[in-house]
C-alpha cells in the first residue's frame, strides 16, 4: 500500500481484501431489506445489522465512530443521513428509509447504502429513489484511471438532472455531503462532491478506492441538523433518497466492492 498525492493506492491483494469486506455489508444490507417492514422499528433493523456484521467475524464501522451510538445510518423519510436507529421509531406503509452500512474486515472498509420504500410508496417517492441510484451508477462508471476526480461529480449530477426533467420534477442535490476515499479508514481523501464541473481535482489512479454516494431530495438542497448532532434533514421537510457504494478502480475499469455476489 502506498499512496499518491495524499491518497491511498492498495495492490490488487489489498482490493481483494475490500472485497471481503464489502460482501459483508452487502449481505449486511440484503438482511436490513428483507426485515425493513411497516411494524418494523429501526433499532431492530440496527440489531440485526450488528449480528450480521459480528457473525461474518467484521466489525461495524459505524458503531462509535466519534461517538456514533449505532451500526448503521437509519434516516426515515426527511432525514438525509445520519439518522440514529431507535426501537422508537417504527415504520409505516409509505414510508421511504435510507440505510447506510459500513464493516470493518482484517482491517479494510467496505461502505454502502441504499434507500428503501416500506409498502407501497408514492409515485414521486419511487421516482426519487431511481433518480438517486441512477446518478450513483453515473457516477461509478465514470471511475477509472486516467479520468479526473470530478468527472465522478460531473456524472452524478448530469444523471440526476436528467432524471429531473424526464421526471417532469426538480431534484434538490445535497452538497454537503458526498463521497469519500476508503480502505484503511471509513473516510479518507479525497472528498467528492456530488456536482461541480468536470476535469478537475486528483486524476485517478489504479488502486485507488471510492465510495461513491449521491443524496437527492424532493424539495430543498438545504439541510439542518438536529439536537442530536448526528440526524442531517432538508430544510424544507421533503423527503430524500441516499445510494452508495465502494469502488476500486483497476486495470480493467471499477470494481463495485460492495455489490451483492451475483
Amino acid at each position: 500500500m502506498r499512496r499518491g498525492k495524499g491518497i491511498e493506492l492498495k495492490s490488487r491483494g489489498e482490493i481483494e481484501a475490500m472485497r471481503a469486506a464489502g460482501l459483508v455489508v452487502a449481505r449486511t444490507l440484503a438482511a436490513v431489506t428483507a426485515q425493513a417492514k411497516a411494524g418494523a422499528s429501526t433499532g431492530e433493523l440496527d440489531e440485526l445489522a450488528e449480528q450480521t456484521i459480528r457473525d461474518a467475524g467484521a466489525v461495524p464501522s459505524f458503531k462509535g465512530y466519534h461517538g456514533f451510538p449505532a451500526s448503521i445510518c437509519a434516516s426515515l423519510n426527511e432525514k438525509v443521513v445520519h439518522g440514529i436507529p431507535s426501537r422508537d421509531e417504527v415504520l409505516s406503509e409509505g414510508d421511504l428509509l435510507s440505510v447506510d452500512c459500513g464493516a470493518i474486515l482484517d482491517g479494510w472498509h467496505g461502505d454502502s447504502a441504499v434507500t428503501l420504500a416500506i409498502g407501497e410508496v408514492g409515485e414521486a417517492d419511487r421516482a426519487l429513489s431511481a433518480a438517486t441510484e441512477a446518478s450513483m451508477w453515473a457516477g461509478i462508471e465514470q471511475v477509472r484511471a486516467g479520468n479526473k476526480l470530478t468527472d465522478i461529480s460531473h456524472a452524478v449530477e448530469t444523471a440526476a438532472r436528467a432524471a429531473a426533467k424526464a421526471d417532469g420534477r426538480e431534484y434538490g442535490i445535497i452538497a454537503e455531503y458526498g463521497g469519500h476515499g476508503i480502505g484503511t479508514q471509513m473516510h479518507m481523501e479525497p472528498f467528492l462532491p456530488n456536482l461541480g464541473k468536470p476535469g478537475r481535482g486528483p486524476k485517478l489512479r489504479v488502486g485507488m478506492a471510492i465510495a461513491v454516494e449521491p443524496m437527492l431530495t424532493l424539495g430543498t438542497a438545504e439541510t439542518e441538523e438536529l439536537d442530536d448532532e448526528w440526524t442531517v434533514v432538508t430544510a424544507d421537510r421533503s423527503r430524500a433518497a441516499h445510494w452508495e457504494h465502494t469502488v476500486a478502480i483497476t486495470d480493467d475499469g471499477p470494481w463495485v466492492l460492495t455489490a451483492p455476489e451475483n
